[in-house]
């Protein structure tokens, strides 16, 4: 059975004429016809029904063109990445991210990198905002060129390093009575609505166990998996939180009230590989434009944190 006579048949099913079959293939219809009955014989079935002029597909033509199908998607997925190779060749980037840092930041290092190379060298980009875990799980199957995802998670499959280390911040909205502080104080957090990370979180974790040590007990407003909807809610007046500063950052001039929180409660981002990968001068190249994008986040957080 060659290639030639299911490429015929598919045709055929799809067409439903000889005639525009033929054209289609660009060949002569009786050359459609042979075709047919080659693969009739070789399969051991009839597969159309002779009504006539018409060609009438039997159940087996119409269970057989299900499988067909399910090949040339396949194909046609293969062809478009030829032409993706041929048109950008490896000049381009596949990113996973976690919230903390996909919303804002990663934007802002792409117009960085679009700043300096410019339109003819602007690679073709995707970039996948995902939980920590579909980070890890893309990168870890070569999906993702790379990935910056939260230090909670089990690390097996990928090569990783610490991209960002950063003292977790306070938000609230503009008019709090912590807002005169320049620095919070556990003490002054103990009877105010808190805007918590789910349980899960690493920060979060560090927060109440730093509290627990001075007898300090949350009382939690809401929990939420993302640093994004603490800054949205604090913005809205529910209560205070603990946030990753980078996300601040993204809240600070919509007039979010960033202060430092006088303990340590630490933010790790991890830069995710997937394991013994070489990676692209282009995905090289911006994870130096990342890094001069964090440096400069973190010069601009200052102006906040008066």
């Amino acid at each position: 059975m060659r290639f030639t006579e299911i490429e015929t048949f598919r045709a055929l099913m799809r067409s439903g004429t000889t005639r525009k079959a033929a054209a289609q293939l660009q060949v002569t219809q009786p050359a459609v016809s042979q075709s047919l009955k080659r693969l009739e014989t070789q399969s051991g079935m009839v597969l159309f029904q002779r009504i006539g002029a018409r060609l009438v597909p039997t159940p087996e033509a119409h269970a057989l063109w299900t499988e067909v199908e399910r090949v040339f998607i396949g194909m046609d997925a293969i062809e478009h990445r030829l032409r993706s190779l041929r048109d950008f060749g490896v000049n381009q980037l596949q990113l996973s991210c976690y919230p903390a840092f996909g919303l804002g930041f990663m934007p802002r290092a792409l117009a960085r990198l679009k700043a300096q190379r410019g339109e003819g060298a602007w690679p073709q980009v995707s970039l996948q905002v995902l939980s920590s875990k579909d980070v890890r799980d893309r990168v870890a199957m070569g999906i993702s060129d790379f990935g910056l995802m939260a230090d909670e998670l089990p690390l097996e499959g990928i090569e990783h390093s610490t991209f960002a280390r950063m003292p977790g911040v306070i938000v609230m909205p503009q008019g709090h009575a912590l807002a005169r502080f320049k620095t919070v104080k556990p003490q002054q957090l103990a009877e105010l609505p808190f805007l918590a990370l789910n349980p899960e979180d690493p920060a979060h974790r560090r927060l109440e166990a730093a509290m627990a040590s001075q007898g300090i007990a949350l009382r939690l407003a809401a929990q939420t998996p993302y640093a994004a909807s603490v800054c949205e809610m604090a913005l809205q007046g529910l209560g205070v939180g603990l946030v990753n500063p980078i996300t601040a950052l993204d809240y600070a001039e919509r007039g979010l009230v960033v202060r430092k929180l006088s303990i340590d409660v630490p933010f790790a981002c991890l830069l995710a590989l997937p394991a013994g990968k070489v990676l692209s001068a282009t995905a090289r190249a911006f994870l130096s434009v990342m890094r001069q994008q964090l440096a400069e986040d973190g010069q601009r957080l200052q102006r906040y944190l008066r």
